[in-house]
Parts: structure tokens; C-alpha cells; sequence
């Protein structure tokens, strides 16, 4: 059983507070559903809504789908009192449907598997979820989709981007599935007249980060915190850029509450940082002085790999922005791990 995690950082809490304050009496006494409640997306939405209900005195609730529940209260502990919050025990491949009406439910789980298992878990789960929100009335629909939607990119992804992963490519599958997702999501909340608001999320850094999965900022705070050299695994030229969890947490509400239906919105940061630069950014925040170590080398004449996203829509029609500078955000998400003791000594 995983060991018990922190609060987040009340700062944090309250800065989401602060910028969706007014969203909240949309919600009423209804309830809405989330999907994903453990991972990186689902710990930031549970304890933002907890603490929004408690100092706004909320009457909604919010229902999250747990495989375990006694092992969620174990993870959270600081949140498995906490009024308005329940948990419904199953996973996507089946659960008993709460009775009575919803207000909308929000999609964020997602599981690693072999490609085509991969794919057919995130369509068989959609389908479910579409289930549950016929059953329920549930009328605002938010997924949490994915630039890798877009496959590979040599530049800034503009929102109108019409490219698409190579679907030759089994490794492609966690893109086919967002894309496949997508389309059902659209398709139902045309046919049933609901609010299908596609949020296609790019890279984030904040607490909750895994430091030990396939994500170069996690890995590289890793290093710097276990005082070792940072290893960049390629050859530090693709373009990344990263948005603080906080501010993440900001726009999935704000896109629950007001997004546009049936236009995907992207989510993250539109400020690009090459990996080499990245490396040295976390070592000067983190560790000074500590090395960093390159496995590649560029080929010539290759352009960079960029997976960085335009944010004109959600800036322009939603006042969203990413308000936690990125040196802020490696410097909040460090000290959080090291609260937590999951980094190394």
C-alpha cells in the first residue's frame, strides 16, 4: 500500500480559490463525478474542491470512482473525512452507478498497458463513462485529453493543428485513444444535447509529479534532490514547456464550469524550453553547481521535437494564463518531494 502523501501547499490552494471563487455557485447541490482521483490531475481537482467547499461553504459533492478505497483513505488521509467528498468503489471496468442526477462528471484516468491494450482500455472506459452520464443526466462532460493527439511536431501547436499521430505506429496508441476518446465524447453530447469540453493537456510539474516515471522534469528534480548528476536520456534539444500544478488545477475547473463544448481548449504553458536548458534550470534551483550529463548527440540539420502548445483560446475567451513561473514551479515542486521524503537522501 502506497505511504500516506501530504496536504498540498495551502498557498497553492488558495490561489486556485481566489481565481475560481465565482465559478462555484454553478455547481449548486449538484454532484459530479471524476474518474482519476489518485493520479497527478485527480489529487490537485479532489483537495482544491475539498477546500473550496469548506471555505465557501459549498453544498455540491464530489463522487470519485476508487478501485480501492480504503487504500485512497490511506494515500489521503488528511482528506477521507472531508464533508461532500465520496467514493464509489470500482474501477472503469465496472461500478455501480450512483442513484440519482448529476451534475456532470469529469474523465481524467488513464492506465499504461501494452498497445492495444492501452487503446481498448481508454475506449472501453469512455464508452462507460458516456453510460454513466446518459443514466445520470450529467450534462457537463469534461475529458482531460492530450497533445498527443497531434503525434510528432517541429513547432508551437497551433489549437487549429489538424495533424495526427501515425496510426501505423503501435507506439502511437495513447494518442489513438485520446483521439478515439474525443470523437465519442463529441458525438454523445451532440446526440444527448450535453457539454462535451475537450481539454487537451500538454506537460505540468507541481507536487503529486511522479519522480520516477517517464517525465524529464520529475526525473531531473530526482537527481538534483538525491544530489546526483542529471542525466538527460537524449540529446537535449526537443522543446518542452510545463505549467505548475496549481495552475493546471485552475483551468480543469474553469473549462468544468465555462469551457467551450465540442472545441478542444490546450492546457499548458506556451513559454518553450529546450531539455539541455531545462536540466540546467533545475540544478540551478535545486542543487547549484551539480553536472548534468547528455546520453545523445543532435543530428544535423534535424529540427527539434516541440511539444509546446498555443493557448490563444484559453487565454483569450477564458482569462487563463500560466501564472507560476517555471524556476517557482521546480522550486514549489522540490520542496514538496522533499516534505514527502520520496526523494532520494
Amino acid at each position: 500500500m502506497a505511504a500516506p502523501v501530504k496536504p498540498l501547499p495551502p498557498a497553492d490552494l488558495d490561489a486556485i480559490l481566489a481565481r475560481t471563487e465565482a465559478l462555484w455557485a454553478g455547481l449548486g447541490d449538484g454532484r459530479i463525478f471524476l474518474t482519476g482521483g489518485s493520479g497527478f490531475f485527480g489529487a490537485w481537482l479532489v483537495e482544491s474542491f475539498v477546500h473550496a467547499r469548506a471555505r465557501l461553504g459549498l453544498r455540491g459533492e464530489l463522487w470519485l470512482l476508487c478501485r480501492d478505497p480504503a487504500a485512497w483513505a490511506a494515500r489521503f488521509p488528511h482528506l477521507e473525512a472531508s464533508p461532500g467528498l465520496r467514493r464509489v468503489p470500482g474501477d472503469l471496468s465496472g461500478f455501480q452507478v450512483p442513484e440519482g442526477a448529476f451534475h456532470g462528471l469529469i474523465h481524467a484516468a488513464t492506465a499504461a498497458a501494452p498497445p492495444l491494450a492501452e487503446f481498448r482500455s481508454m475506449v472501453a472506459g469512455t464508452e462507460r463513462m458516456l453510460a454513466f452520464a446518459q443514466a445520470s443526466g450529467a450534462a457537463r462532460l469534461l475529458f482531460t485529453s492530450s497533445g498527443a493527439v497531434y503525434g510528432p511536431a517541429t513547432g508551437p501547436i497551433p489549437e487549429d493543428c489538424r495533424s495526427a499521430p501515425d496510426p501505423s505506429d503501435p507506439a502511437s496508441a495513447y494518442g489513438q485513444g485520446k483521439r478515439a476518446s474525443e470523437f465519442l465524447f463529441s458525438a454523445f453530447a451532440r446526440e444527448r444535447g450535453a457539454q462535451a469540453i475537450l481539454a487537451r493537456c500538454f506537460a505540468f510539474v507541481g507536487p503529486h509529479l511522479k519522480l520516477d516515471a517517464n517525465f524529464a522534469i520529475g526525473n531531473f528534480i530526482r537527481d538534483a534532490l538525491g544530489g546526483e548528476a542529471i542525466r538527460i536520456a537524449g540529446d537535449g534539444t526537443p522543446l518542452r514547456s510545463y505549467l505548475y500544478a496549481a495552475d493546471l488545477a485552475t483551468w480543469l475547473w474553469t473549462l468544468y464550469f465555462k469551457g467551450p463544448s465540442g472545441r478542444p481548449i490546450h492546457v499548458g504553458s506556451d513559454q518553450p524550453i529546450a531539455i539541455a536548458q531545462l536540466a540546467a534550470t533545475v540544478a540551478r534551483v535545486v542543487k547549484p553547481g551539480l553536472p548534468i550529463t547528455v546520453a545523445g548527440t543532435p543530428e544535423p540539420g534535424q529540427p527539434p521535437r516541440c511539444y509546446v502548445p498555443a493557448i490563444d483560446r484559453a487565454r483569450g475567451e477564458l482569462g487563463l494564463e500560466p501564472w507560476t513561473g517555471l524556476e517557482e514551479a521546480i522550486r514549489r515542486t522540490a520542496a514538496w518531494h522533499q516534505m514527502e521524503g520520496t526523494a532520494a537522501p
